[in-house]
């Protein structure tokens, strides 16, 4: 028979649970899960009449999935179901006494014990568990500090190692710095040493080539005096002349060998000089790589534009063909005659690109040059082949024209686009060609 319907004596009511005075949603995990399972293991065996109509579909799962899967709906039900609670406990005495035990040794399965129960103790047990899992959580969480203290300290270790190893290489660098310094010193005391004496060798040749030179024109005097005498003689003595005629020939051809070994001898000397030069210059590490002089006028900023090609004409090449020419170009002088229509803006970026096809296929050096007034922000990167200055404030661009044509060395050809008269007519004094706006702009628009 079922145990809600057979007759039940006086000793088993007073062993019968009675009305739980427990918070069932305060309890702690593992008292929970003790009680989940004593309701997943009794259900499987109860009379159909002693199961909740909620956890019938529990009791057909497997044995391990009850707990697990049907937990919650098993604890609801003994906590509100009184019968339910005292079916799971009969069953409990019958087949697992030891789970209802309350001197057991184990905290969670006396506690759970006491809720199923009703003993008034049962708060007790709970709150023994929690005390017990809460220390077992600082004992885990101090564990895990005590862990992480260990690996910080072994990182501390390790960084402080490697802060010993990187401070080494420091000192090391440090001291081979200082060597290579002092070596550099040295060097550069013993170059000093070598310059002075290319110096001196230098003036010795000078003085060398200086001599040998009065040496010829103190030989070449008395040459001309012998001839002269010879030719005297001749004329007075006739009897003598052809004996005269053989001297002078011999006389003027002895001057001629001692002249040509006068010349070797100079131009043994000036190889020599010249050798001297070029030790000094690779000694110096003298080279052409510097910046140019128009690189270094003052009163104008350099800019930068973009690059396109654009064919180059005939008449222009003829003076850009000329070695290491430099073209200077008035730049709104050329944007204005040109295209007055654009921006500013668009004036400079369309001309930068014609000169900047111009200087790739010339090869030329080229310089333009705009008035910096009213330019709100000068552009910091350089178009290819083009060098564009912007004047300073209170400097015009024709006088930074100007100065760009003296700081060239003499004898370089520069040529200087503008069709400002005073500016042309001032380059011109200083040596410079200049070319008329509306010839660059008819070259730079054929195509």
């Amino acid at each position: 028979m079922a145990p809600s319907t057979e007759r039940v004596g006086p000793d088993e009511l007073e062993n019968r649970p009675v009305e739980s005075t427990v918070d069932w949603s305060a309890l702690p995990d593992a008292v929970r899960g003790r009680i989940a399972e004593l309701g997943a293991e009794a259900i499987g065996a109860l009379p159909a009449v002693d199961v909740p109509h909620q956890l019938r579909a529990v009791a057909r799962f497997t044995p391990a999935k009850r707990a697990r899967l049907g937990g919650a709906p098993l604890i609801a039900n003994l906590r509100d179901s009184a019968a339910f609670r005292t079916a799971v406990v009969e069953w409990c005495r019958q087949h697992r006494p030891s789970a209802l035990d309350l001197t057991g040794d184990d905290p969670v399965t006396v506690a759970a014990a006491a809720v199923l129960l009703g003993e008034e103790t049962a708060g007790h047990y709970l709150e023994l568990v929690s005390r017990r899992a809460s220390d077992a959580t600082l004992r885990a969480q101090r564990d895990s500090a005590v862990v992480r203290a260990e690996k910080a300290e072994n990182e501390l270790a390790k960084v402080r190692a490697e802060l010993d190893a990187v401070q080494g290489a420091v000192d090391k660098v440090r001291q081979e710095g200082e060597t290579e310094l002092d070596r550099l010193r040295k060097r550069l005391r013993e170059q000093g040493v070598k310059v002075r004496e290319a110096r001196d060798e230098a003036a010795r040749a000078s003085t060398e080539i200086e001599r040998i030179r009065t040496d010829s024109d103190k030989k070449l005097a008395t040459l001309a005096e012998q001839r002269d005498r010879e030719q005297e003689r001749a004329e007075n003595e006739r009897a003598r002349a052809e004996r005269a005629e053989s001297d002078a020939e011999i006389a003027r051809q002895s001057a001629r060998e001692a002249r040509q070994a006068d010349e070797v001898r100079l131009a043994l000397l000036v190889d020599t000089m010249d050798g001297a030069v070029t030790g000094l210059r690779r000694e110096l590490a003298l080279g052409g790589s510097g910046p140019r002089p128009a690189d270094l006028v003052r009163g104008a900023t350099e800019a930068q534009g973009s690059v396109s090609r654009v064919e180059d004409p005939a008449a222009l090449e003829r003076l850009l063909a000329l070695p290491s020419v430099h073209l200077v170009v008035d730049g709104y002088n050329v944007t204005k005659t040109g295209y007055p229509e654009l921006s500013l803006s668009d004036q400079r970026d369309r001309l930068i690109r014609q000169l900047a096809a111009l200087a790739a296929r010339t090869s030329a050096e080229v310089t333009l040059v705009f008035d910096g007034a009213g330019v709100v922000a000068v552009p910091t990167t350089s178009p290819r082949g083009v060098r564009v200055l912007f004047s300073d404030p209170g400097v015009l661009a024709d006088d930074v024209i100007r100065a760009l044509v003296t700081a060239e060395p003499e004898g370089r050809p520069v040529v200087v686009v503008t069709s400002d008269r005073a500016v042309a007519d001032s380059v011109r004094r200083r040596g410079a060609h200049p070319v008329p706006s509306a010839v660059l702009l008819a070259r730079l628009g054929r195509s």
